[in-house]
């Protein structure tokens, strides 16, 4: 009680919540995982954060940041812990148009951003589903990647610089503007993607983009896997690397989509095995301005390149977005993900990363391993297959430890083998823990954990995740 009386003292009895006012931070967006925090503290500015980082390294208390709370891997569980929300920290401080940066606070929501940089005539060109609750701390400190990496990069690229309040108080000043810095280590990228293992991140600056004029979207069928690397590097090279997403959905995805979602109609009308949500973004006036007839060139040229791939025979079928309307419902098909792969549990749920030329490959292995662990297991796939990251679930027959681990390792084999990662943007958490002890490299586990240790002696950052 004399620790919570401090942190009143240092933030205001109202922004201490305990009890019943801390329950609804206890629980992540996927049920998993649970937790009863020793309280939530909600600092409104960096030297709030600060002395309160400062009296848990005192005292040696756990600390756990949380910001939307939308992770996948129990990043955020905190029991016992003190939970630093950063809600309150939500000023976007400012929007440099000709530098095309942005200045926020790690509290910002990511759809915030979005709509604060259209303004401007930009974007901030991470994108996916949670982005109307993710918080601009909580991408960065699992190095968020959405949809659109495979133009513009994940949030590790997005990032210039970085203020940091490390576990003992101090405060670290990275907020730099510049393009090109060697001055030594690039620290900022040690706390990106980190997952709040080595300090509190409480404001970034960020790399706005211009905002395409316009859009070509269309859901493609194609005859198998391979050919879709065949269908995303013609695009590339027709419309100059405008290709914005590659998004890959199988017809197990879209069998679970017509049963969670029937509001949703199929894009084709028979299902296809492999179908790719495809988008083109134009920012070129010569690609955007409407022709005599009202149609886009961008859009024009899409169709061209879709309508020759058929006559070769290399696509089933396509359906151009004709509206805003028809975009938007291709992308609530795609973005719907979350919510039809976690709607049946059991669930065994992989992230992984893979060459792009061996994502058919793990696909192909994975369907003929798999059975031989749990012949009565059902998968449900999607992913990013523009940069190589598939989303593979499984739903076991049986909720049974040793079987889920069985079909983990499995999964890492196959990757393994194929030279590709098994946790591509939903970070380690808890529930990749195993995995990192079995699959990490040793030399390069003893190294983070030296950085660990240098950081935060006490381990009072997140501890428990990320590194086993």
């Amino acid at each position: 009680m004399d620790l919570i009386e401090r942190l009143r003292g240092i933030l205001g009895k109202a922004h201490v919540l305990t009890g019943k006012d801390a329950e609804g931070y206890g629980r992540d967006w996927t049920g998993k995982y649970t937790s009863t925090p020793l309280a939530v503290l909600r600092p409104a500015d960096r030297d709030e954060a600060a002395a309160v980082m400062k009296l848990a390294n005192e005292t040696g208390t756990p600390v756990v940041p949380v910001a939307g709370n939308t992770g996948l891997a129990g990043g955020a569980h905190a029991e016992g812990a003190l939970m630093i929300s950063l809600e309150r920290m939500n000023r976007i401080r400012e929007i440099r148009p000709e530098a095309r940066i942005a200045i926020v606070e790690a509290g910002v929501v990511l759809a915030s951003l979005h709509a604060a940089a259209e303004a401007q005539g930009l974007i901030f060109p991470l994108i996916f589903g949670a982005r109307g609750s993710a918080m601009i701390g909580g991408v960065l400190s699992t190095n968020a990647g959405g949809s659109n990496v495979l133009r513009y990069g994940n949030t590790r690229a997005l990032c210039l610089g970085l203020e940091v309040v490390l576990p003992d108080g101090r405060v670290m000043e990275l907020m730099s503007e510049l393009h090109k810095d060697n001055t030594g280590y690039d620290l900022k990228d040690l706390f990106i993607g980190a997952e709040g293992t080595l300090g509190l991140i409480t404001a970034a600056v960020l790399k706005l983009s211009p905002k395409p004029r316009a859009y070509a979207t269309a859901m493609v069928a194609v005859p198998a896997l391979s050919d879709a690397l065949i269908l995303l590097n013609r695009l590339q090279a027709e419309t100059g690397g405008a290709v914005e997403a590659f998004e890959y959905m199988p017809d197990t995805y879209m069998a679970r989509l017509a049963k969670c979602r029937p509001d949703l109609r199929p894009p084709f009308a028979e299902t296809h095995a492999v179908s790719i949500l495809v988008e083109v973004g134009a920012t070129a006036p010569r690609d955007a301005i409407p022709a005599e007839d009202g149609s886009l060139p961008v859009v024009n040229l899409l169709e061209q390149v879709l309508a020759g791939m058929m006559e070769e025979g290399a696509l089933l079928d396509a359906v151009v977005a004709r509206s805003d309307a028809q975009r938007a419902q291709m992308w609530e098909r795609r973005e719907a993900a979350a919510e039809i792969t976690f709607s049946r549990l059991p669930i065994v749920d992989s992230d992984v990363a893979l060459p792009l030329d061996k994502v058919a490959t793990f696909v192909e292995r994975m369907e003929a391993r798999l059975p031989q662990i749990d012949p009565q297991a059902d998968t449900i796939t999607v992913g990013h297959l523009g940069d190589g990251n598939l989303h593979y679930a499984v739903w076991p027959s049986r909720d049974d430890e040793a079987l889920k681990d069985a079909i983990r390792e499995a999964v890492e084999d196959v990757v393994a083998d194929l030279g590709g990662s098994f946790s591509a943007e939903h970070g380690i958490g808890l529930s990749k823990l195993a995995t990192m002890r079995r699959r990490k490299n040793p030399v390069a586990l003893e190294v983070m954990g030296g950085i660990k240790a240098a950081l935060d002696p006490r381990g009072i950052m997140n501890p428990g995740k990320l590194l086993p």
